[in-house]
């Protein structure tokens, strides 16, 4: 499963959002991935002809991983148009990619795919990959919408579903803020990520596996 998949997932109910909603950011991360530290970086920047280009990139000396997904709106909602996966660590790389073909309603991956990963997978409206839940648990709650969501990712669907699990006070660039906790349970695994008010990403995102820290994501900045 792509990175981001651990992370988050995308959507069922996806809540209507205007275009001029949509602006570019770059958010500047520290992370911890594997028990490493490292430097992350998210960043929206348009693609033409209402398309936006979302992407994550993290890396230190030892290990660099790297997911990017060019999405559209249409009618409303964030349709995923293809994305680009890829890691290495020590040795080990592995690549893959995806296409979300709307007009044939379905997905397809390629590259270093498990088997029976490569699709086609029938898409609905709504669907989106991992990396969009990012921004559309931020839209969706400030919104008031479900969070509940149907990831098309990495060659599989899952429903998904966040809580509000009250509010932490979280620090960013030095300075504390109140930030709404987001949860979702899948079993041996749990992604929580914390929103804060005016902030266009989590501040902070953390999937924990088997009771143990997997990845921790901690806003720096955003630009």
């Amino acid at each position: 499963m792509g990175m981001l998949g651990l992370l988050a997932a995308a959507a069922l109910t996806l809540a209507s959002m205007p275009a001029a909603a949509v602006e570019p950011f770059t958010a500047d991360y520290r992370a911890s991935y594997m028990g490493m530290q490292a430097d992350g970086q998210m960043k929206l920047v348009a693609a033409g002809d209402n398309r936006w280009r979302y992407s994550l990139d993290i890396s230190n000396a030892l290990a660099s991983l790297s997911q990017s997904t060019v999405f559209e709106e249409r009618d409303g909602q964030w349709r995923p148009l293809s994305s680009q996966d890829s890691s290495k660590v020590l040795i080990k790389q592995e690549d893959k990619s995806a296409s979300y073909d709307w007009s044939r309603g379905v997905a397809n991956w390629t590259g270093d795919v498990k088997p029976g990963r490569s699709g086609p997978i029938k898409l609905q409206a709504g669907d989106m990959d991992a990396l969009l839940i990012n921004l559309a648990l931020v839209r969706d709650l400030e919104a008031g919408k479900p969070l509940k969501y149907r990831m098309v990712d990495d060659g599989r669907i899952k429903q998904m579903h966040y809580t509000v699990q009250g509010t932490e006070a979280i620090t960013v660039g030095g300075q504390s803020h109140q930030a709404t906790k987001l949860v979702n349970d899948e079993g041996d695994k749990q992604t929580i990520a914390w929103v804060v008010e005016g902030m266009p990403v989590p501040a902070r995102i953390l999937q924990r596996e088997d009771g143990e820290d997997a990845l921790d994501l901690r806003v720096q900045t955003v630009r």
